[in-house]
């Protein structure tokens, strides 16, 4: 499903056959005006989605807007103002403010991660613990956030994980087939395999055949001696259970990239609202 898609989608999940409250009492000719206030402090994120969601539903509506995504806004803020009919704006209203609050919400939570980074080298990544045909909003969420995007999904890398090790029958069994996967079907993705303790990395390490070796659910001390273990030419990955309190020790371990699936489920929607403009 495409951005477009989704929007028309989720539009025609709330409207059906129409917006009786709206139809009821509000001539369709009616122009309006409404303004997205803020209403806590965070990183705003959604405003290019929102401006796409108007686009779609009134093309000759017009959004001005005083704060791009990205921005550190406050309470009280004004993010952006709408001109279009008044059957649009209301329309419109829940599925923006519901994007945009779950968008900036993740933003918020990634933020501060980012900055537990600062004076280190690793680079903070999402997961796939996203909310289904939802990924790419949270995902741009991160992004907007100051995070990096880890792979979109299933189609983009090989991840050889646990359960593919062990049904595989092991760890270098599983990377040759990876790669002898990779020559037949001449794709171009890069391998990544995940290693449950100290033995695992110097196997996969002497094996070879990847990219990157993620540590999974390693203690700070067990991370510092693999990050040693592994030669230059491979990337490096720390996973599992790290959270805002741990993430500046396993930074210091040396590791490339962390990864952090709390960025996305354990965020917090920003409260924000869509307010009518009334003219005296």
């Amino acid at each position: 499903m495409n951005f477009d898609d989704f929007i028309q989608a989720a539009l025609d999940e709330d409207i059906k056959d129409g917006d009786h409250s709206t139809l009821c009492c509000i001539p369709p000719e009616t122009k309006g005006t409404a303004i997205l206030k803020v209403k806590e402090n965070g990183i705003l994120a959604g405003v290019a989605v929102a401006q796409r969601i108007l686009q779609l539903v009134e093309p000759q509506a017009s959004i001005t807007i005083y704060l791009e995504d990205g921005c550190v806004v406050q309470k009280g803020d004004l993010a952006f103002e709408i001109k279009a009919s008044v059957h649009t704006i209301l329309k419109t209203e829940r599925l923006i403010l519901n994007i945009m609050q779950r968008m900036s919400g993740i933003a918020t939570l990634t933020r501060a991660y980012v900055n537990k980074l600062s004076g280190y080298a690793a680079t903070l990544l999402d997961t796939r613990k996203t909310t289904p045909n939802f990924r790419w909003f949270e995902k741009e969420a991160v992004r907007i956030g100051g995070g990096q995007n880890h792979r979109m999904g299933l189609y983009d890398m090989i991840m050889l994980k646990d359960n593919h090790i062990d049904f595989c029958g092991g760890i270098e069994k599983a990377i040759d087939a990876a790669n002898n996967y990779l020559k037949l079907t001449k794709k171009n993705l890069a391998i990544e395999v995940e290693t449950r303790s100290i033995d695992d990395v110097k196997r996969v390490v002497a094996h070879g055949g990847v990219q990157r070796i993620m540590f999974d659910n390693f203690s700070v001390d067990l991370m510092k001696e693999a990050v040693l273990l592994v030669p230059g030419h491979i990337e490096t990955e720390a996973s599992g259970g790290i959270t805002l309190d741990s993430i500046s020790s396993y930074a210091a371990t040396g590791v490339q990239f962390i990864s952090a699936g709390a960025i996305i489920h354990h965020a917090v929607s920003m409260d924000l609202s869509l307010k009518a403009v009334i003219s005296a």
